[in-house]
């Protein structure tokens, strides 16, 4: 698979304090790749500086092998469109005073695509394609009349809408119970197969992340400390760290790991 996404040394700091440092990444077209870390690790800032919501302070960000620092803001925008982030608090992120139809369509809208008829349809193909059907039951609700799960489907819809190729879903399950966590997480995989998306999981649960994607990148204190194929990492960690991240999602405690594997960051 060719890389879709190549960031390299990438580093982030606000009001010079340091969020993420020295962080590279590639993600193939059609991969799945989870950003795995606790509070603070600098998962959401990567994803946020790939999104175009923060600079970087150093390194490169490469899309399509475009280097999107460098490209004219023409370019960035055509590339912009074919990646989309999903936030983790759809309460927040989808409009209130807007119909489902509107909220999914607003992307389409922003890149001046389509007339309000091809619009519609298109809401229509998304949000059957994250599975709210029959979706001309969803496309005149608001979103206080969807429950939390389907909040977050349409969100994925309006994601979906201009067939991007990078899905960017940033603790996507947040505030769900463990029932509709799983439902999402399958559907990013589902999704990920049917359409060829790159999706970039962040998420602080291990477990959510071996389910719903093929590799896992773990951070802690801004900085990459394990990645590796997510059947691999779940089953021999090498850090400590991720270590102690598997022993919490297994219940179990941390296994001993020799002092190869035990060095600070």
């Amino acid at each position: 698979m060719s890389t879709l996404l190549d960031i390299d040394a990438l580093s982030v700091s606000f009001d010079g304090v340091p969020a993420v440092s020295d962080v590279t990444l590639q993600v193939a077209a059609g991969e799945s790749v989870a950003l795995v870390g606790g509070s603070g690790a600098g998962k959401s800032t990567v994803a946020r500086a790939v999104a175009g919501l923060v600079d970087p302070t150093s390194g490169s960000i490469r899309f399509d092998g475009v280097d999107l620092a460098s490209a004219g803001r023409k370019r960035r925008r055509e590339l912009r469109r074919d990646m989309h982030m999903v936030f983790q608090d759809p309460y927040a992120s989808l409009p209130p005073g807007l119909r489902v139809r509107d909220i999914v369509a607003e992307p389409m809208v922003i890149h001046g695509l389509g007339d309000r008829g091809e619009r519609r349809d298109a809401a229509i193909v998304a949000l059957d394609a994250v599975k709210l059907t029959p979706a001309e039951d969803y496309l005149d609700r608001f979103p206080h009349e969807l429950s939390g799960g389907q909040r977050q489907r349409v969100a994925f819809a309006r994601a979906l809408v201009t067939r991007p190729r990078l899905l960017l879903a940033d603790e996507p399950t947040s505030g769900l119970d463990a029932s509709l966590r799983i439902e999402i997480v399958d559907l990013m995989a589902e999704l990920a197969v049917v359409q060829n998306l790159a999706v970039v999981h962040i998420t602080h649960d291990l477990a959510l992340a071996g389910r719903s994607c093929e590799n896992i990148v773990v951070m802690q204190g801004g900085r990459v400390v394990e990645s590796g194929r997510a059947g691999d990492v779940l089953a021999r960690p090498e850090h400590h760290y991720t270590a102690s991240l598997v022993a919490a999602a297994s219940g179990t405690h941390p296994r001993t790991t020799n002092s190869s594997t035990t060095q600070e960051d």
